[in-house]
C-alpha cells in the first residue's frame, strides 16, 4: 500500500489539486455518466482510450468518490479489467477492489491545505464511513 499513497503523492504534487476529475482530464482518462443501474462505476480501456464510467444517478459526492476509486484502478491496475474477472473467472479481485479504495481514500485525505475529520470526509466526499474508519491505520 506504500506504493500507492507514493503514486498519490506523485499526482497530487504534479497536478497541484487532489480532485480526482481534474486528475483523470490531466492524465487523459475521459470520464463519462451513464445509466448504470445498481453499479456505481467502472474503468475500462480500449487500445489506448482510457476511460472512467460514474452512474448518473449517483449523488454529487458519491460522484467524487467514484471518481477517486475508479482513478485508483486507471493509475493502479490499467489492465485489469475487473468485471470481466468477477463475471468470468474465479479470480478475487478484493486485493484490487481493497487497493482501489485505498488509493481514493488517501487522494481525498492529501488535501494539503485542510486537516479533514472522518465525519467531514464522509460528508464532503461521500466516503463510506467504514471505508475510511478501515483505511485510517493505513494512511497515517
Amino acid at each position: 500500500m506504500e506504493s500507492i499513497a507514493k503514486k498519490v503523492k506523485t499526482l497530487t504534487k504534479k497536478f497541484e489539486t487532489n480532485d480526482p476529475f481534474e486528475i483523470a482530464k490531466a492524465l487523459g482518462i475521459e470520464v463519462v455518466y451513464e445509466e448504470l443501474g445498481k453499479t456505481l462505476g467502472y474503468y475500462s480501456r480500449h487500445f489506448r482510450i482510457k476511460v472512467i464510467h460514474i452512474n448518473q444517478n449517483a449523488s454529487e459526492k458519491c460522484k467524487v468518490f467514484i471518481c477517486a476509486h475508479e482513478l485508483g484502478h486507471a493509475v493502479c491496475h490499467p489492465d485489469a479489467n475487473t468485471p470481466f474477472l468477477k463475471k468470468h473467472t474465479f479470480f478475487s479481485t478484493d486485493r484490487i477492489e481493497e487497493e482501489a479504495n485505498f488509493f481514493a481514500v488517501n487522494l481525498l485525505f492529501s488535501s494539503a491545505n485542510a486537516c479533514v475529520t472522518v465525519g467531514e470526509a464522509v460528508k464532503q466526499y461521500g466516503i463510506p464511513k467504514q471505508l475510511v474508519l478501515s483505511n485510517l491505520a493505513k494512511i497515517f
